[in-house]
């Protein structure tokens, strides 16, 4: 359906305004979808994103500020995050040995079962855009490009 239909908005201040306001719109309907996704495996997108940190990382561990930083919410209470994990067996902490404040973070293979459960359900997630692969490529392209990463 076309933004002009989804907000009701026939007329937009330029092309700019109403291609931000659609990125913004489509944006929050993924997060929607994740949140339905997610809801029946009882985690959440940002625990699913430290959760896939974690695994690119395994078995190696990872500081709570390495995985901090690498996450799509940035915003993210990573402390809670890891709590949340930890109770529910999906993460390993320890004492980091340089520094008694921190922690480093593993994934159990709880953790690590659970990402692979989803994979299949992931290919699914994948379909939500209805683009094919080539026109999801120009789509990234473009958001680099909107942020200012790329020439292309």
């Amino acid at each position: 359906m076309k933004i002009e239909e989804e907000i009701r908005q026939k007329k937009f201040r330029n092309v700019f305004q109403k291609a931000i306001l659609n990125l913004m719109y489509t944006s929050n309907w993924l997060q929607g979808k994740q949140v339905d996704f997610f809801k029946s495996r009882d985690i959440t997108g940002q625990q699913y994103n430290i959760l896939r940190i974690l695994k690119g990382q395994y078995p190696k561990s990872i500081s709570a500020t390495e995985i901090k930083s690498r996450m799509l919410d940035r915003n993210s209470d990573v402390s809670r995050l890891l709590d949340r994990l930890e109770n529910k067996k999906l993460i390993h902490k320890t004492t980091c040995p340089s520094d008694k404040r921190a922690f480093d973070v593993t994934i159990s293979e709880e953790g690590l079962a659970l990402l692979k459960s989803l994979e299949k359900a992931e290919k699914e997630m994948d379909k939500l855009l209805h683009l094919t692969e080539e026109e999801a490529n120009q789509l990234n392209e473009l958001l680099d490009k909107a942020r200012g990463g790329s020439d292309a």
